[in-house]
């Protein structure tokens, strides 16, 4: 369930979540296995609705939290598609660990895992079946990085402020050491239309001409035009870049460039293009898939689909700003271990 936005502590969330899919065993196979059926049923004879206008309609508010891992785990050994045993494997460990008994009640761990566990909603479902969110390359894994991209790295460490957007950091000398998320800036593109630990609400209205996602994780609304017009001059750049759509059949297609050097994704910056296709598949589940492009950082470009369902939830406000008490935690503490504890003795 979405919620206010009351900062947690600097774990990685986003990384958490990622790395409990990744980490979670499936079943094992004595016998040839047999593909789990399709997630997603199209009715016989279903079209997409069109707007009044003639478009066709996405409109409404999604879901896109899943369990379904990041990267293609090695212990499904290539496999494409879960089988249905492994798929049930999947949901019951996630929903044994959705759990909230309170064991860590009282202890340093009740602290640094966020308080406790109803903070999280990572999903307990495989909403795609198949064995990765990362679809191209065909092995279900990110792209090595190039030469520059390693170069920039090594040597990222030496500029002025920390450009990661996950929820993390590189020190506490000052607020500039953490992490846009945690500055409540941005999660960046396309992480923002990814899943995280919570907060996975989108909502999509439209009008003739325009496009507009709502974004509950850190808030924030992108207005994507789909009349034609161009984008914007090279010259200016955006934290969630510059986003341009056209449609192709029943499928809506974004551009998105003009990215700024002040966040990274997988360490890329403004060398970053991305091309998104959103297509309605049936009343209740949008494809989303986004394919990702940048010669200075990956090796070839990359494809991530993410199922957006229907859940009947509404979005809740994420007031970060408004209630960011982790970076002032964050700081403060880093200044009472410098001072020895002094500090809270009153000298």
């Amino acid at each position: 369930m979405a919620m206010q936005r009351t900062w947690l502590p600097p774990a990685t969330i986003a990384a958490a979540a990622l790395t409990a899919a990744l980490t979670v065993p499936v079943a094992a196979q004595s016998t040839p296995p047999t593909p789990a059926p399709a997630a997603a049923t199209r009715p016989p004879g279903w079209q997409p609705p069109r707007t009044p206008w003639g478009e066709p309609d996405l409109q409404g508010t999604y879901s896109n939290r899943t369990i379904t891992p990041f990267e293609r785990p090695a212990d499904v050994k290539g496999r494409e598609f879960f089988t249905a045993d492994e798929v049930a494997a999947l949901e019951k460990r996630a929903q044994d660990q959705s759990g909230d008994d309170g064991r860590s009640k009282g202890t340093r761990g009740d602290v640094e895992r966020a308080y406790n566990d109803f903070w999280w909603d990572r999903g307990t479902k495989v909403t795609s079946l198949r064995t990765s969110l990362v679809v191209d390359p065909p092995d279900g894994r990110v792209p090595a990085p190039t030469e520059d991209a390693r170069k920039r790295a090594a040597e990222e460490a030496t500029r002025p402020a920390f450009r990661g957007a996950g929820a993390s950091g590189r020190g506490t000398d000052s607020w500039l050491d953490r992490s846009t998320f945690e500055r409540c800036i941005t999660r960046g593109m396309p992480a923002a239309m990814t899943p995280t630990a919570y907060n996975n609400n989108y909502r999509i209205t439209q009008s003739p001409g325009m496009v507009a996602v709502e974004i509950e994780m850190l808030g924030g609304t992108r207005v994507i035009p789909t009349d034609g017009r161009p984008h914007t001059s090279q010259a200016i750049r955006q934290w969630m870049g510059n986003s341009v759509g056209r449609w192709e059949g029943n499928t809506l297609v974004v551009e998105t460039t003009n990215f700024t050097d002040k966040v990274l994704y997988r360490g890329a910056a403004e060398g970053l293009r991305l091309t998104e296709r959103f297509t309605r598949i049936g009343p209740n589940e949008i494809d989303y898939r986004v394919t990702i492009t940048d010669p200075t950082t990956f090796t070839r470009p990359w494809t991530i689909a993410v199922p957006y369902v229907v859940t009947g939830e509404e979005l809740f406000e994420y007031a970060c700003h408004e209630g960011n008490y982790g970076m002032i935690g964050i700081l403060s503490g880093a200044r009472e271990e410098e001072s020895g504890g002094t500090q809270q003795k009153g000298n």
